[in-house]
Formats: structure tokens, sequence, C-alpha cells
């Protein structure tokens, strides 16, 4: 189903967000001060304009308020990214999605009511980092300090025994969300499900687990 978004900041991140829903299919409109990017981005947009997302008035006149997503990607200017939040809220925008520089940043728009707050660069080196130090983790996506999902690949170890003879949730404490076998992915697989060598496990659990059931249960 088409969505309505409004991207704030069209640097790399916001840049990045821009282009990838318009080319999903959404409909976005791109904000942002530098007249070069909004050129730039007139291409992966609805609609591209040049405003000051921390001018209320500016805000309203493009409709701000109609948008249901609107991410705040202000690069640097952690003063403007605050401002553009707080007016966003003020506006009732119903979710609003801030890039954080750093914690304080990230404390000062959760207090003033940001829906979600991303850390692209913390979130990325986290991934990347999990994936160097094994060889067994394709992908991870940290849910909190304690939880996280992991795409891990299936060893022969593990190989032609069923889901429920692995009891990988009793030993592991961890749970299969999905098996992506080639270009198949099988959601909530039964408990008689077959796993093979080289399947990719989605699997969701507490981190310690994880890390118990991927050197011990792979």
């Amino acid at each position: 189903m088409k969505k309505q978004f409004a991207v704030i900041g069209l640097g790399r991140f916001g840049g990045s967000v821009c282009r990838e829903l318009y080319q999903m299919g959404h409909e976005v409109l791109a904000i942002d001060t530098n007249e070069d990017r909004v050129n730039n981005f007139s291409r992966y947009s609805t609609h591209a304009v040049v405003a000051n997302a921390t001018d209320e008035n500016a805000l309203q006149s493009l409709g701000i308020r109609n948008f249901e997503h609107v991410i705040v990607a202000i690069g640097d200017n952690i003063q403007a990214s605050i401002l553009c939040t707080l007016l966003l809220k003020e506006l009732n925008v119903k979710q609003v999605w801030v890039k954080a520089q750093n914690q304080y940043h990230h404390k000062v728009v959760e207090k003033i009511g940001a829906d979600r707050i991303i850390h692209p660069e913390h979130d990325m080196g986290v991934r990347i980092a999990h994936y160097l130090v094994s060889e067994k983790i394709i992908d991870y996506i940290e849910l909190s300090p304690e939880f996280s999902i992991v795409e891990l690949i299936a060893s022969r170890k593990v190989s032609y025994q069923t889901i429920a003879k692995l009891d990988i949730r009793a030993k592991y404490g961890c749970t299969i969300l999905g098996i992506k076998r080639g270009e198949e992915v099988i959601i909530s697989p039964p408990p008689t499900h077959e796993i093979f060598e080289n399947d990719i496990l989605i699997v969701i659990g507490h981190n310690n687990d994880l890390k118990r059931f991927e050197d011990e249960g792979l």
C-alpha cells in the first residue's frame, strides 16, 4: 500500500531513505535548505522543496501535518534537528523518526516526543562487527541492549534435522522466526520442518543465548 512520507535533510542518510522510499513506490516529500541537494533529489521524490524545517510557518505551508511519517535526518545541526522535531510533534504529526548524532541528542528528542530515534553509524557498526567476528553471521539487528535478531548459516551439523529435534528454544532459549533457502523464505516454520546445510536461519533471542547457539548449536 502506497504511503506518504516527508524526509527532512537530504544528506547521506536522509538522501538514502528518500531514494529508497520513492523507488519502493511511495509518495515522498523531500525537504532541505540546500538548493543543490533539493535539485539532485527531485528525480527521487514526488516533490522536492527548499525550506527551513525550523520555521513553523514553512512546515504548515507544506501541509506537513498531513503526513503520517516524517523522518528528521538533519545533519550536524543538532539544534535545528531538535527544534524541527518539537515543531512536528506540536503539529500532531503521528510518527516522527529522528536521526540522532549522539546520546545527548537522543535524550532531548526522546523527551520532546520523537517516536523512534535512529543511530545509523552505531547500528551499522554493530552489524559489521558481528559479521566480522563470525563466519556464521550474515546479518545482525540489535533490538535492545540485550536482545537481537541474527541471520545464521546452518552447518552440516544440523542438516536434515527438524526444528523439533534440535529443540533450540528449550536448549538455548532462542526462537527461529524464519528460514531462507535460496529465493524461498519460510516464515514461522513448523516444528516438523527440516533444516539443510547452508540454510539461513533467522533467529531471535537474548544476546548471550544467541552466542551460545552460534557456538554450540551450529
